[in-house]
């Protein structure tokens, strides 16, 4: 699984000109599954995602984890971070297919909302729009192959 976590004062999703989810302080999460992707990848990147200590401490550093924080997340599935540009046409080969995709995102959020957090999400396959205020900026990206 790849992850862009990006911190952020608030986001939102819209889905044919609806609000269907909204967060404050927190993390946007792009979330991409790829084909080999297990029950176990999807815990390794909640464990991480939940326990990434990018909120600043009284002292300005980036010390506090998303729950210390009261961060909320909003995690929208993003098939497109298993893109292979190699040519100027991105292929999508590596991506998870629905069958395969859905139920380790479910699981990721299924993950997040045991450790307490409130979890807003995206639709999966839907077109959306995806709104964000940046904080810091803080971006991170997550692969579970590195981790």
């Amino acid at each position: 699984m790849r992850a862009v976590v990006t911190r952020v004062n608030q986001a939102s999703v819209v889905i044919d000109g609806e609000e269907v989810s909204r967060i404050g302080k927190g993390f946007l999460i792009l979330l991409g599954v790829h084909k080999d992707d297990t029950e176990r990848e999807a815990e390794k990147i909640a464990d991480k995602i939940c326990g990434l200590r990018v909120f600043e401490d009284e002292a300005g550093k980036m010390n506090v984890n998303p729950a210390d924080a009261g961060a909320e997340l909003l995690i929208v599935s993003q098939f497109t971070l298993f893109a292979d540009c190699r040519s100027r046409r991105p292929g999508f080969s590596l991506a998870a297919r629905p069958e395969t995709a859905i139920p380790l995102y479910e699981k990721v959020i299924e993950l997040c909302r045991a450790r307490g957090f409130t979890v807003g999400t995206g639709r999966f396959a839907a077109e959306m729009q995806v709104f964000s205020q940046n904080d810091g900026p803080i971006t991170i990206l997550l692969d579970t192959k590195e981790l």
